[in-house]
C-alpha cells in the first residue's frame, strides 16, 4: 500500500469514527442508529415548562427524603470511605514492596481488626470488674444506709418503702424491661454498625483505583487531567491527615500508659486506649481524654490526680507545638481558625463523626478554592 492511500485509509477511518455533536443534521444522540432516528423536539409550551417544573421539584423533595431516611447509613459510608482513604498509603506501600494488591489488603484490614480486639479487651474487662466489684458491695452499702439514723427518719417521712412498693407494679417491670430490651438493641445495633463500616472500607479498599478511575470518567474529557491531579492531592492529603491523626493518637496512648505505670494508675492499658481513642477528635479530643485519666487519678488518690492534671498539661503544650506541626501542618496545611470553625461545625451537623473528617473536607475544599475558584474570579 502507498503513502497516499494509507493517508486517505486514516482519513476515512477518522471520519467513520468523529462524533457528530447531538441536533446537527443526520446525527443520532446514541452514537448507533440501531434505534431510528430522533424526533422533532416538544414544542415549549407554557403548560409543558410548568409541568417539568413541578416535575423537578417533585424529585428534589423525593431526593431530600431519601437522603434524610438514609443518613444513618450514609453516615457510616462516609466512615467506611474515609477510613479507605486513609488506609490505601498503607496498601500501597505493601504493594511497592512486592505483595499482591489482594493479599496487602488483607493484612491491612487484619491490622485493623487486630487493633480493634486490643481495645475491646481493654476496655471490657476493666468495667465488667468494676460492676461486678459494685453489686458484690451493694448488700453492704444498703446495710450502712438502714444503720443510719438519718436516713431512717427521711424513709419513715417521706414513706419510701410504700413509694417502692406502689413503683414495684406490672407498668414499671414492663418499663424495665423495655429498657433492657433497649439496651440490647443499643448493643446489636453498635455491633452492626461496626461490621458494616468494616466490610465497606474492605471493599473501598479492594475497588479503590476502580473507583477513583471511575470517578474521573465521569468528567469531560477536557477537563479530566486537571480534575484527576486536584482529586489524587486530595485523595493524598486526606491519607496524610489520617495516618498524621493515628500517629498523634498512638503516640498519646503510649505516653498515658508509661505514665500510668509510673503513677501506678488502675488499669493502665485501658486509660491509655481511651486517650488514644479521643485524641483522633480534633480540638476537643485530647482534653476530653485528659479528664477522664484525671478524673480516674483524684479517685485513686489526691497526689495521683493532681500528677495527672500537670502531666497533661505538658504534655498537650508539647503535642500542640512540637509534635502536631511536624506530623500535620506539613501534609495537610490547614489554617487554625478554620480547623477550628470545621471541627465545631462537624460536631453539629455528624457528631463525633463531623469532627474527625472536618479537617480532611477543609483540607480539599481550601486546595479547590486556591487551585480552581481563585484563578477563575482573576481571569474575570
Amino acid at each position: 500500500m502507498d503513502t497516499g492511500t494509507a493517508v486517505g485509509a486514516k482519513a476515512a477511518a477518522g471520519a467513520a469514527t468523529e462524533q457528530v455533536e447531538p441536533g446537527e443534521p443526520g446525527s443520532v444522540a446514541t452514537g448507533s442508529g440501531r434505534f431510528g432516528r430522533p424526533g422533532r423536539p416538544l414544542r415549549r409550551s407554557s403548560f409543558l415548562v410548568g409541568f417539568t417544573g413541578a416535575l423537578g421539584v417533585l424529585l428534589a423533595y423525593t431526593v431530600f427524603l431519601g437522603i434524610r431516611n438514609a443518613s444513618g447509613i450514609l453516615v457510616l459510608v462516609v466512615i467506611a470511605l474515609f477510613l479507605a482513604v486513609g488506609l490505601n498509603p498503607a496498601v500501597v506501600r505493601l504493594r511497592r514492596w512486592g505483595l499482591p494488591h489482594g493479599l496487602a489488603v488483607t493484612v491491612v484490614v487484619l491490622t485493623l481488626v487486630l487493633l480493634i480486639i486490643a481495645g475491646l479487651v481493654a476496655l471490657v474487662p476493666p468495667v465488667v470488674t468494676q460492676t461486678g466489684q459494685f453489686i458484690e458491695q451493694l448488700p453492704s452499702y444498703v446495710e450502712e444506709l438502714r444503720r443510719n439514723r438519718t436516713v431512717n427518719d427521711l424513709v419513715v417521712r417521706y414513706d419510701v418503702m410504700q413509694r417502692v412498693q406502689e413503683l414495684a407494679n406490672a407498668d414499671t417491670v414492663g418499663r424495665a424491661l423495655g429498657g433492657v430490651l433497649g439496651g440490647a438493641q443499643l448493643i446489636f445495633g453498635t455491633l452492626f454498625r461496626v461490621l458494616t463500616v468494616l466490610v465497606l472500607t474492605i471493599y473501598f479498599l479492594a475497588y479503590f483505583d476502580k473507583l477513583r478511575d471511575l470517578g474521573y470518567a465521569l468528567v469531560p474529557r477536557s477537563r479530566r487531567q486537571r480534575v484527576s491531579l486536584i482529586g489524587d492531592e486530595i485523595l493524598t492529603k486526606v491519607g496524610a491527615y489520617m495516618v498524621g491523626a493515628l500517629s498523634i493518637a498512638v503516640l498519646a496512648g503510649a505516653t498515658t500508659f508509661v505514665f500510668a505505670l509510673v503513677v501506678e494508675l488502675p488499669y493502665p492499658f485501658a486509660l491509655a486506649v481511651v486517650v488514644a481513642v479521643t485524641d483522633l477528635i480534633p480540638q476537643i479530643g485530647a482534653t476530653l481524654g485528659a479528664v477522664i485519666v484525671s478524673l480516674v487519678g483524684f479517685a485513686t488518690g489526691l497526689p495521683v490526680g493532681i500528677a495527672c492534671v500537670v502531666f497533661f498539661v505538658l504534655y498537650q503544650q508539647v503535642e500542640n507545638y512540637l509534635i502536631y506541626p511536624k506530623i500535620m501542618r506539613r501534609s495537610v496545611e490547614v489554617n487554625e481558625v478554620a480547623a477550628l470553625l470545621a471541627a465545631l461545625l462537624g460536631v453539629a451537623l455528624m457528631g463525633v463523626v463531623g469532627a474527625l473528617i472536618a479537617i480532611p473536607v477543609v483540607a480539599a475544599l481550601q486546595l479547590i478554592l486556591r487551585e480552581v475558584v481563585l484563578p477563575r474570579q482573576e481571569r474575570r
